[in-house]
């Protein structure tokens, strides 16, 4: 079930040519891949890119009317070895994952699809997560084009520019023989606007013709001698004829070109950004026109020598607005400059931030810098300041939190049960893994010693394998990183080198972190995939024999005795516990609706809520420090002669019973109470809460009486 549907929207990729289509960036990719002829498509979920696998996904009926094959890959390794059907056959195709882990992971794949080249266009569509809002190491997708020589894409962030880069990425591909990278940051992929359609196009040569006529060229393979005759002819052939295709069709711009004679060169991602910095510098209008000369970069790489020269030539100075480090572009510019004895002063990272994302307030210090050295601006004017959004008196009250577990999250009951086993057998490494339960490093658990990617909790936690240690190492990972490569790479690893060591698999029906996509375990039927294959299956296929099942996370007892019990073990080999709970925000995406649409029709509904007795509440925190659940806060004490604030339980709460659980589990205070929310309440649930209501009543008045005695 994944975190949103577009059902409504994918109907517009059936408009007919010359409409108006309008939507977001990602449907914008979806309806060009159909007007550009694509044969096949493959992707693995990830930010910024998780909502075009999801627009795929519900728009499989007309990719297949259009001929397309649409896979939903186990991995990015697997999506981009799917792109080895147009190595021999002029069949387009495309792959989509999140970069740089997903390239890292697609990287075997990609240099081998590299070398060898290809016949039909080849599309890799990846979302570059770089910038203050990613949740991965600051890498950039430059470093792998440039290694493996695939020309790079980066559109500038309008629909018309997006569409186009899609067109001209297969066409780019089939020009050079090279596969092709579209670059697409978080605000392409979700920026709206609009664009003039084209018809839908199916392939001109069908995977099913490429079936009944397979053919082979073993001058594709890369095996040697062909593997060193691929390395000239990258150098020889391709690189000339991508040159060719660029330059002639135009793909980067000259703005303004001889309106003075500084200048500036931005990759495409980062012109809407340039463009607002001379709009409040006074250098360009609201829409982008610039009166300052501009170079922009649609296609990053390669860096075409004959356009930088032409920009350059009769200017003083030209600075490189390029995100990130290394600062490749600059580097290339700077050689391309020096070789054909340009004049031109070259600026870039010495006026612009090291590294770190291009805000405009970062961009507009280093533009504003540049232009003043070279007099387009007057030293003394200061840059517009940044409309003010808070008061500063506001700011120093507003407290750092960060990033937690969803209300209600099954996870949560694990780490707490990991915490208190803690306190009974001492600490344990812990090797996480990516997905939500790496929020667990960070508190109230605290738990968590290392992270090395995707699906490698298992792996991160192999060499702590010493036979004489009276202890375990734990291991994590979730459904989507088991069925990713954690079961090779985690379980079978382990089995196969007799480790010792635990590997915790949280099991919650999806890909929560990625947006609650299907995995082969996941319990609901769905229409296109075949899911309900057990983990605990394939942990035993892979020969471990001591598995445990908690079919219930929130069931902090059991969670709490099958962690100890695997701990403290006697047996000889992995252990392995599968904690089973479905995500919330999936469950509470599939409930609410239903429960919404029952009351509407006046059917009885039952909600479960959790609160706090203020007046039993000792004010100890140990459910907050043992929890962390956003719906667990302090209010102020009720009684005048205690200062310190109790536990109170908001609306947020979705009642899945963990404070509960932990008031016992963790012997606190007996202050949780749990109530029920009744919708249309039958006449026995209004008789029981008059019954209810007089009973209390009656017990308030007499101890309201008993205090009236020692009154003063």
């Amino acid at each position: 079930m994944a975190e949103r549907s577009f059902k409504q929207e994918v109907e517009k990729l059936r408009l007919p040519p010359g409409s108006v289509f309008r939507g977001e960036g990602i449907l914008a990719v979806t309806k060009a891949l159909l007007e550009s002829g694509v044969a096949y498509v493959s992707g693995y979920q990830g930010a910024p890119i998780s909502h075009l696998m999801d627009v795929l996904a519900d728009a499989q009926d007309i990719l297949a009317d259009n001929g397309i094959h649409f896979e939903h890959s186990a991995s990015e390794a697997t999506a981009a070895a799917t792109l080895a059907a147009s190595v021999n056959y002029p069949l387009r195709g495309a792959a989509t994952f999140k970069s740089t882990v997903g390239t890292n992971v697609a990287s075997d794949a990609l240099a081998n699809l590299a070398s060898g080249g290809v016949t039909g266009g080849a599309l890799i569509i990846v979302g570059e997560d770089y910038g203050e809002g990613s949740s991965i190491m600051q890498e950039r997708s430059h470093a792998f084009a440039m290694k493996s020589q695939i020309w790079l894409l980066d559109p500038k962030p309008n629909l018309p520019d997006i569409v186009a880069a899609v067109k001209h990425g297969f066409a780019l591909s089939e020009a050079s023989r090279t596969p092709v990278m579209l670059m697409l940051r978080i605000r392409a992929c979700h920026v709206h606007g609009e664009f003039v359609t084209s018809p839908n196009v199916k392939p001109g040569f069908t995977l099913q013709q490429a079936m009944e006529q397979p053919q082979r060229d073993t001058s594709r393979i890369v095996l040697p001698p062909a593997s060193f005759v691929h390395e000239k002819e990258k150098l020889q052939q391709r690189w000339p004829a991508a040159v060719r295709y660029v330059t002639g069709q135009g793909l980067n711009e000259f703005l303004a070109e001889a309106a003075a004679d500084v200048g500036l060169i931005v990759q495409g991602g980062h012109f809407n950004t340039l463009a607002r910095v001379l709009e409040r510098l006074g250098l360009a209008d609201v829409y982008g026109r610039t009166r300052l000369p501009l170079y922009v970069m649609n296609v990053a790489y390669p860096v075409i020598d004959a356009e930088v020269e032409r920009f350059a030539h009769g200017k003083r100075a030209v600075l490189v607005v390029e995100e990130g480090q290394p600062n490749f572009v600059e580097q290339n510019i700077a050689t391309i400059l020096r070789a054909a004895g340009s004049t031109a002063a070259l600026h870039g990272k010495d006026l612009l931030p090291a590294s770190g994302e291009y805000t405009v307030a970062e961009m507009l210090g280093g533009v504003k810098r540049f232009l003043q050295r070279y007099g387009v601006l007057p030293a003394d004017v200061p840059a517009p300041a940044p409309p003010q959004m808070l008061p500063i008196d506001i700011a120093p009250q507003v407290h750092v939190r960060p990033p937690g577990f969803c209300t209600g999250c099954p996870e949560r009951p694990i780490f707490a049960a990991m915490k208190l086993v803690e306190r009974e057998l001492g600490p344990h490494h812990v090797s996480a893994d990516i997905g939500c339960h790496l929020f667990s490093i960070l508190p109230p658990f605290n738990l968590g010693n290392t992270t090395m990617g995707y699906g490698l909790g298992g792996a991160g936690a192999a060499a702590l394998n010493a036979k004489g240690s009276a202890r375990r190492a734990i291991s994590v990972m979730g459904d989507g990183g088991f069925w990713h490569n954690g079961l090779t790479s985690g379980v079978a690893n382990a089995v196969f080198n007799k480790s010792d060591n635990l590997t915790l698999i949280i099991d919650n029906s999806y890909t929560s972190a990625t947006g609650g996509q299907d995995v082969l375990s996941s319990k609901a039927a769905n229409p296109s995939r075949s899911t309900g294959h057990a983990i605990e299956k394939a942990v035993r296929g892979v020969g471990v024999e001591q598995v445990r099942i908690v079919t219930r996370t929130y069931d902090l007892a059991a969670m709490k005795a099958a962690l100890k019990a695997a701990l403290t073990s006697k047996a000889a080999g992995p252990q392995v516990i599968v904690a089973q709970s479905e995500c919330m925000l999936n469950r509470q995406r599939r409930e609410k609706p239903l429960q919404r649409q029952a009351a509407a029709r006046g059917e009885r509904v039952v909600r479960e809520r959790f609160g706090v007795d203020p007046d039993t509440c000792t004010g100890d925190h140990a459910c907050i420090r043992l929890s962390g659940c956003p719906s667990l806060t302090i209010s102020d004490n009720p009684d005048p002669l205690r200062q310190d604030p109790v536990t109170a339980v908001i609306d947020s709460c979705v009642g899945c019973g963990l404070c509960g659980e932990l008031a016992h589990a963790a012997v606190l205070c007996p202050s949780f109470y749990r109530a029920q929310i009744v919708s249309n309440p039958s006449g026995w649930d209004r008789f029981k809460a008059r019954v209810a209501g007089a009973v209390i009543g009656w017990l308030q008045s007499r101890s309201a009486a008993r205090r009236a005695q020692y009154a003063f």
